[in-house]
Order: structure tokens, then sequence, then C-alpha cells
């Protein structure tokens, strides 16, 4: 049974394996003229997602994997990010506000800051996780959560 939020994409054989993660960074040069390319490139750049299923309808070539690619279903998969602990409530929804700090050399820095995510966008927290342990440096009070858009 399809999801709505399912879509049919290819991706390289090699690839295509149900549970498989990966982040959509657009198509190669190599795309350009291929009859293929609106089925490869339906998805959103910079964002990150998992294959759910895996279609039985053979391989086609591809200029860029060697091995051919097959169609697969995909959903977007859930993000985790940190939120200030008060926002941390399991079902709600929140709007992304990247936290005002930019200390890159945090351990936490891609919670923080994870990529695929715009500020205004709306997301649903699907679970919520543990306080972060160590101490922020600009004394937020923060939790990990997992969301979806």
């Amino acid at each position: 049974m399809e999801n709505s939020d399912t879509v049919i994409t290819l991706i390289g054989e090699r690839l295509a394996k149900v549970g498989n993660e990966f982040m959509f960074r657009g198509g190669a040069k190599e795309c350009g003229g291929c009859k293929l390319k609106k089925t490869c490139l339906n998805l959103n750049e910079g964002i990150k997602y998992r294959i759910t299923g895996v279609r039985n309808t053979g391989k086609h070539d591809c200029f860029v994997h060697d091995s051919g690619v097959c169609a697969v279903e995909v959903i977007e998969a859930p993000l985790e990010l940190s939120v200030e602990s008060r926002k941390a409530i399991k079902g709600s929804t929140i709007v992304f506000e990247p936290l005002s700090c930019r200390v890159s050399s945090c351990e936490h820095y891609e919670l923080c800051h994870p990529s695929g995510l715009n500020k205004g966008d709306k997301l649903v927290i699907i679970d919520v996780q543990n306080e972060i342990i160590e101490p922020c440096s600009k004394e937020f009070i923060l939790k990990a959560v997992e969301i979806k858009r």
C-alpha cells in the first residue's frame, strides 16, 4: 500500500535497498540529455530520503550509475533536531527557527543547524529524546527531537 508521502524515483541499482537513506543533491551534468531525468530528478534538493520499497520494473541504462538505475519508493526521512526544552512536545507542530548560536566547533552544531531545513519550515515533532547532556555554550536548555515536515 502506497503512503501519500511516497514518491517514485530512480536510483542506482546498487543503492536500491529498503531502509537505505540518502541526501538528494540534484542531477549531474550527464543527466542533461537523459530521457529519464524527470523521474530521477523529481526529489527536492538538500532533503534526506529513505527507500521504503523497490519496484520490480527492471533496470534502465544510466550515464551516471554504471550498473543502471531502478525504480524505488521513497519518503522524506525523519530528521533529528535540537529545540528548546519547552518546545519539545511529541505531536506538536513547530516553526523552525535556527538557534542564534554559531559555535561550529560544538559537538551538537549539526543538531542545531541541520541541512535541508529553512527558517519558517513547519515541522511535526514525532519523538522526543533525552536532554542534551553537555551544557550548551549559549546556555540554551535543549532536547533532541525527531521531526518530519
